[in-house]
């Protein structure tokens, strides 16, 4: 395939120590490329990576490091995730099982949508908080470290603060006005003047590392109950919202449910609704029915978009315990494959019809459009587009692999934090996602995701930024599989993503930064394909993946953190010659 795929000058070849993280490292100075056969952790911020190489440091495990580095970033990257907000984990074990925990957000007890706000922020908005169920459940289950050593490193941060990176900064400015309105929130995020933050400013967060401590004391119980619990159920019931007690002691972590398929003989793993791990799988068996080899990058991406444009539908459709079997069914994706335009001129697989041929036999009305309007796509509902959530990806040296992914929904979340507790809330209610019923948990494009071969892992990976995080994942898989980059590689590639009317598909947004994307004339050569393009340059509009690799050869992995922001890939230090740390 022909392509300017692009190389991002930040790669290094670096293993940032835990201790020697200065307080104001900045995207430039972060190694966002690690190797090594003991494990590597990455994250969306080299503080959380490194809390997260620690514990393999001390002798933990993956799921060690995926919690450590999960708490961490709920205290370096509050705009994006919190403890509480939500996630998704997937899990894979050394004897080679597969498992996921889901601890999304759900509707609280007694909620009643009829006479409740349709507010975008505020009290009114906040669900069950479900992402410390998750991590402890995470840790009960497969971890080795005491929950005490694994939250230190998050607690120290909170509790002796660190140097916001530019884009924390930048996100926290953003919702400087919102923040203002509530006690809580201004308190933690805003200046005594009422300014926000700045990029390099010390951020303190003295009642956090308290919440922090009394979770890693007491566990899940000291979140969703006694003193915690009795605050934010005082609090909410004081300023309109809905959270109760009764509602944070009957919230459980709960079993994903485990999606598989295939890709050009590659297995593919996911957690079902409330994730979307089978449109990741369902979007790469509809490409699957196409050959790369003869197409232009160009064409390939509008073959990839167009896949993804039919995922995206089906996920609109209401969910049901039988969804998952249809979608990764390979005949429904040969079938949902009949109407991808690809140009006549592309060499594709026999049996599929080419654009023009498509057009000839069935006129005008025909493709995408036309086909998915009868899906009911404007009566659906489909996550909002903007470019929220954290995503990371710690492994081990004995086979354990972590693909967590953790959010609060839009920037800021809910936008209140109980004053004494001292984090955010996600957003879950009032029309975001489309929930309301008492139980119900927040679905959502987020997909940890794993491609196995032959059992062995081989990408372990997720994203942020919306429901982009699934064309992310997507083309982060096809960038490996078809074009054969090494993962660091695949993630400074130029990406795509379906833009979706009413209708169906209204055409595609194209990656189209000044050094980091598409070019002028594949602008253009999309354009000639017929479809309505929409450069975009804006850094990390198109997901940030947070993955590692795995090259069974050497028995090394390698971790890579999105070049479109300020994470990090860390490696464990070596042992020193006496057994011990350097």
């Amino acid at each position: 395939m022909k392509s300017g795929i692009r190389m991002h000058g930040t790669t290094v070849l670096a293993i940032l120590a835990f201790a020697a993280v200065p307080p104001g490292l900045g995207a430039q100075s972060a190694p966002q490329v690690a190797r090594s056969a003991d494990g590597v952790v990455v994250a969306a911020q080299p503080l959380a990576a490194a809390a997260g190489a620690r514990m393999l440091e001390l002798g933990g495990n993956a799921a060690d490091a995926a919690v450590a580095a999960a708490f961490a970033i709920s205290v370096v990257e509050p705009s994006m995730n919190s403890i509480g907000g939500r996630n998704q984990i997937l899990i894979r074990t050394p004897d080679g099982g597969v498992a996921g925990i889901d601890g999304t957000t759900s509707v609280p007890l007694g909620y009643d949508p009829a006479t409740a706000p349709r507010a975008a922020y505020g009290y009114p908005t906040v669900g069950v908080p479900g992402s410390v169920a998750g991590l402890m459940r995470l840790h009960e289950e497969y971890g080795s470290l005491p929950l005490t050593t694994i939250m230190a490193p998050a607690i120290d941060y909170a509790a002796h603060g660190f140097r916001l990176l530019p884009g924390e900064a930048r996100r926290q400015a953003g919702s400087r006005d919102q923040v203002a309105e509530t006690e809580g929130a201004r308190r933690y995020y805003l200046k005594a003047d009422g300014s926000p933050y700045r990029p390099g400013d010390r951020l303190v967060q003295s009642d956090m590392a308290e919440t922090l401590r009394a979770i890693s004391l007491g566990g899940g119980d000291a979140f969703y109950g006694g003193e915690i619990a009795g605050r934010i159920a005082d609090d909410m019931a004081a300023n309109g919202g809905f959270l109760t007690r009764e509602a944070l002691a009957a919230y459980e972590a709960e079993d994903s449910r485990i999606v598989r398929g295939s890709y050009r003989g590659f297995e593919i793993v996911g957690s079902d609704i409330p994730a979307s791990g089978a449109m990741a799988i369902l979007a790469l068996q509809i490409a699957e029915v196409f050959d790369p080899d003869g197409m232009s990058d160009e064409a390939w991406a509008s073959v990839i978009a167009q896949s993804l444009a039919l995922a995206m539908t089906e996920y609109r459709r209401p969910s049901s315990d039988s969804s998952a079997v249809r979608v990764t069914s390979k005949t429904f994706a040969r079938q949902l494959a009949e109407q991808v335009r690809v140009p006549a001129e592309a060499a594709i697989e026999a049996g599929t019809e080419s654009w023009a041929a498509l057009e000839a036999a069935s006129g005008a009305a025909s493709g995408p459009a036309a086909s998915w309007s009868a899906a009911g796509g404007a009566a659906l509902h489909l996550p909002p587009e903007d470019g929220h959530t954290t995503h990371l990806s710690a492994a081990d040296g004995n086979g354990m692999a972590i693909a967590l992914t953790q959010t609060i929904g839009p920037g800021m979340g809910a936008k209140v934090a109980t004053p004494g507790l001292g984090f955010l809330y996600a957003v879950t209610l009032g029309g975001y996602l489309g929930i309301s019923e008492p139980g119900e948990r927040a679905r959502s494009g987020i997909t940890p995701f794993m491609v196995l071969d032959d059992g062995e892992p081989f990408l372990v990976l997720g994203a942020a930024g919306g429901i982009r995080i699934i064309s992310a994942v997507v083309q982060a898989v096809t960038r490996v599989v078809d074009d054969g980059l090494a993962l660091p590689a695949a993630l400074a590639a130029p990406r795509v993503h379906p833009d979706m009317g009413p209708d169906g598909l209204a055409g595609f947004s194209v990656e189209a930064g000044p050094e980091d994307g598409w070019s002028g004339a594949s602008v253009e050569e999309f354009r000639e394909m017929g479809f309505e393009i929409t450069p975009t340059p804006r850094q990390g509009a198109f997901g940030r993946i947070h993955g590692l690799q795995y090259d069974a050869a050497t028995r090394t992995w390698i971790g890579a953190a999105d070049p479109d922001w300020e994470g990090a890939a860390v490696a464990p230090r070596p042992a020193g010659p006496t057994g011990g740390r350097d």
